[in-house]
């Protein structure tokens, strides 16, 4: 992972957990379902954009690496479980 990558995914994971903290004690106070399930979507949001990051340094880097060093198999491998993961 790109050190550029590792700075933007560790900022964006503290800002998920502070949404899932702001839920924790949404419930908590018995806050407006409604405002709650806003919430809820803008965690998995959040996260849906980290996967994205993740999957393209993967993808432009690890993947690429490994069809330069003959190991296509690996990587349609990869490819086809982060595929799958993503549909989910």
């Amino acid at each position: 992972m790109h050190d550029k990558n590792k700075k933007t995914i560790l900022r964006r994971l503290k800002i998920v957990e502070g949404q899932v903290r702001g839920l924790q004690s949404m419930v908590d106070q018995g806050i407006y379902c409604v405002d709650i399930i806003t919430q809820t979507s803008a965690v998995k949001q959040g996260l849906s954009n980290i996967e994205d990051i993740l999957l393209e340094g993967h993808l432009g880097h690890c993947v690429v690496n490994q069809i330069k060093n003959g190991k296509e198999a690996k990587a349609v491998q990869e490819i086809l479980k982060v595929y799958k993961l993503k549909r989910k």
